[in-house]
């Protein structure tokens, strides 16, 4: 009999190192005694503080002496518990420790591994890593690992999924990227001030407190409802600003890759080939900057912004790397004038422009909204009419996308919606079948 490995026999696969996450997580996990009992104090407040009424200070110093040791322990076992390794087909992690749970992530179904790092951790030189699969809802996570390794898990992953073999993943490291759009903090804070959200919540700031003072004469009154306005007006914004902070956009044969934070930093992939649908955001106070905000739609991802403001011309050749072969279209058609009856405002801001590459729509006069739909991303297409549409002749096309969205171009002739129809439905067909696979680094 030939042993395994020796000429002849069934080749021996290498052994699978299992892997623990960086000393540092259990300070992490060892919140989570200390997180059920503040979710008890914040669901039964009453019962909370009368609870802690009752407890003398010797009493409160027993129970941290018990807390405190039971939440680092708990901290350290859940970490001793936790492995993940990375075998021939996929990326297994084991955690739990009353019920164990292993994850079995198939390596040719990652999509993209991001990358982030909330303020503590950049402190603590340690990062998240997070894995979006196909066909999945939540992401698997591993957090944390050394920042380090965290970027050359990462570059392995992405390296696997694409088809290196195991041997050669590990030295290809991280794919070059080149960089293409980065946000400057002052444009960022200057069109953050010219978005009619924060106008409108300063408005309600003012008008508010101002209407309750004539009607009520009461200071605390107008203070209690002044000062909640007011800081949300300012945390939204500010919201805002701290999260797309040092916002750039890379290319590299990986996909696109979106690095932004002030405070907590996010190394983010949108996926090559799934993306569903690009839209070009254009507020009314950012027209004449000429300024637009692009957010994407993606298949299985959470990532819904590209790029939080940008000249138009650059932000348009941006899509075109998103998207190739796709130009916004220069004319969009308006619906006929009988829409006025059904919209009698804002019936002239519903554009359409259907080309060989994409389904465009564009909504909105005050917040301009276009869309762009490719057609091999075109899951099923519907044609509606409601009473007063059909009256006056008109129908609206929906188009769905894998994402789960719908793009509506509405009030349009119905015999041109029922041609749009058939004839989108072909396209999308046709799309499908000369599309591109989607392929990591294939670039």
């Amino acid at each position: 009999m030939t042993s395994p490995g020796t000429g002849g026999g069934i080749p021996e696969r290498p052994p699978v190192t299992e892997r623990r996450l960086h000393p540092v997580t259990p300070f992490r996990r060892a919140w989570a005694p200390v997180a059920v009992l503040a979710g008890w104090a914040v669901h039964d407040p009453s019962g909370a503080q009368e609870q802690l009424a009752r407890l003398t200070t010797t009493m409160l110093l027993l129970g941290l002496s018990v807390v405190v040791p039971v939440a680092g322990l708990y901290g350290f076992l859940s970490w001793w518990f936790t492995h993940f390794a990375v075998t021939e087909t996929e990326l297994r992690i084991r955690t739990g420790l009353l019920f164990r749970r292993t994850a079995h992530i198939r390596l040719e179904r990652v999509q993209a591994v991001d990358v982030s790092r909330p303020l503590l951790a950049r402190v603590a030189g340690v990062a998240k890593l997070r894995i979006d699969v196909v066909g999945a809802d939540d992401k698997d996570e591993l957090a944390f690992l050394g920042e380090r390794e965290a970027r050359a898990l990462r570059a392995e992953l992405l390296a696997r999924a694409a088809g290196f073999a195991p041997e050669t993943a590990r030295e290809v490291g991280e794919a070059p990227a080149r960089e293409l759009v980065r946000v400057p903090p002052r444009e960022l804070a200057r069109a953050l001030a010219l978005t009619g959200a924060t106008w409108g919540s300063l408005a309600a700031a003012i008008v508010a407190p101002a209407v309750l003072w004539f009607t009520t004469h009461s200071l605390w009154t107008v203070l209690a409802t002044a000062v909640p306005l007011l800081g949300g007006a300012g945390a939204s914004s500010a919201g805002r600003f701290v999260s797309e902070f040092d916002w750039s956009v890379s290319e590299s044969p990986d996909g696109l890759r979106i690095d932004h934070g002030l405070l907590d930093r996010a190394h983010e992939t949108v996926p090559p080939g799934r993306v569903q649908t690009v839209r070009i955001v254009e507020p009314l106070l950012w027209r004449r900057l000429d300024w637009v905000r692009v957010e994407l739609d993606v298949a299985g991802s959470e990532n819904s912004v590209l790029i939080p403001v940008a000249p138009r011309a650059l932000a348009e050749s941006v899509v075109a790397r998103v998207m190739p072969g796709v130009t916004v279209p220069p004319e969009l058609s308006r619906p006929p004038r009988r829409a006025r009856w059904c919209v009698p405002v804002w019936w002239r801001g519903h554009l359409l422009a259907v080309t060989g590459a994409v389904f465009v729509t564009r909504g909105g006069l005050l917040c301009r909204r276009l869309s762009l739909v490719p057609h091999a991303k075109v899951q099923s297409v519907r044609l509606t009419q409601g009473p007063w549409e059909r009256r006056n002749g008109l129908a609206d096309v929906h188009v769905d996308t894998g994402a789960g969205k719908t793009v509506t171009a509405r009030l349009r002739d119905a015999g041109e919606a029922a041609r749009l129809l058939r004839e989108q439905a072909e396209r999308s067909r046709t799309g499908r079948r000369n599309a591109r696979p989607d392929r990591w680094m294939t670039g």
